[in-house]
């Protein structure tokens, strides 16, 4: 007997500033995943619009009880969900709630870890407590700005320092102060995006990227990826419009590579991540690492960080989600 191909849902869109990003990153999903192994939807969700895409450049409305749509006729439901949503609600707990409820496996992290991840914040202060090295912050709350002065946040975080959302899985928000006169503009710009935001210190280094992922059978840690921009930081227009320079594998000594792999899989490992995500680190002029950003819905486009590294590990992405998948059954 033909065994039935399972339905897989490619998650995308919902309701931060990146949702045409997300989808861009579905699109690029469904062209690494196998086809014949595989039935293969895109739903975008952004509100109360929840829609599956069929051929023909039809749509059908996803039925948010059951998660199920109607093709030719017939109700359908999803074996599995591979959620690429970049901001909430797929990157904040909040979706793999709703497919807790449903018992449908997915591709992330469980709900505890996605919101400890979408809040840069909180997983600094958890993973610090791990002995991982990351910048010093402070938070500042919508309606309690006044609590902390810039006065203060020189002296504790120091010039030039970060200013972005604390809890938003967004590029958008994101400010480097120089000086004390640029914190109030930077603090109202990123609180447009988050109700939280957090003031970072700057770390001076090589920025780099690299992601992992686990089954039950093996742990795949890729080559790194250097990232080089011209632009004060790496932020959207160096992601999403080309002003950046990105190097697989990265341009390390042989003992930092190493040293950023080990980290990179105790992380994984202190998180119970599940799927594959992309850390982010500093390495400064002495070799100290320090983690930025731990992200687990990473862009998924033919030319996003992951893709190139899978290829620069030798492996296909094609392999890489069938692996991902497979491991939750």
């Amino acid at each position: 007997m033909k065994q039935l191909k399972r339905n897989i849902a490619i998650v995308c869109g919902g309701d931060s500033s990146e949702h045409d990003v997300s989808l861009r990153s579905a699109q690029g999903l469904y062209s690494f995943f196998d086809k014949d192994r595989y039935n293969v939807y895109i739903v975008d969700i952004k509100g109360q619009d929840w829609h599956v895409e069929l051929p023909g450049g039809i749509t059908a409305r996803i039925d948010r009880n059951d998660f199920s749509f109607v093709e030719d006729g017939k109700a359908k439901l999803f074996d599995y969900a591979y959620i690429t949503i970049h901001g909430t609600p797929g990157e904040n707990g909040i979706l793999q709630g709703y497919f807790d409820l449903m018992g449908l496996p997915y591709s992330t992290s469980g709900v505890l870890v996605e919101a400890m991840t979408f809040d840069k914040f909180v997983l600094n202060q958890y993973l610090r407590s791990y002995g991982v090295s990351v910048a010093d912050s402070l938070l500042i709350r919508q309606g309690y700005e006044q609590l902390v002065s810039d006065d203060e946040i020189e002296q504790r975080i120091g010039m030039p320092c970060f200013v972005k959302p604390a809890a938003d899985g967004s590029s958008f928000g994101v400010s480097k102060v120089k000086n004390k006169d640029q914190l109030a503009p930077a603090i109202r710009k990123a609180m447009l995006e988050s109700s939280e935001i957090m003031v970072e210190q700057f770390l001076e280094g090589t920025e780099i990227s690299i992601g992992v992922y686990k089954t039950r059978e093996k742990s795949v840690v890729l080559p790194a990826t250097e990232v080089v921009t011209s632009n004060e930081f790496f932020d959207y227009d160096a992601k999403y419009n080309g002003q950046v320079e990105e190097i697989t594998p990265a341009r390390l000594p042989e003992d930092v590579t190493r040293r950023v792999r080990e980290i990179t899989s105790h992380i994984y490992d202190i998180l119970h991540c599940n799927g594959i995500i992309r850390i982010d680190y500093i390495i400064s002029k002495e070799g100290k690492i320090s983690m930025l950003e731990v992200n687990t819905t990473p862009g998924m486009t033919v030319t996003s960080f992951i893709p190139q590294q899978v290829r620069a590990a030798g492996l296909e992405m094609k392999d890489v989600l069938t692996d991902i998948v497979e491991n939750q059954f």
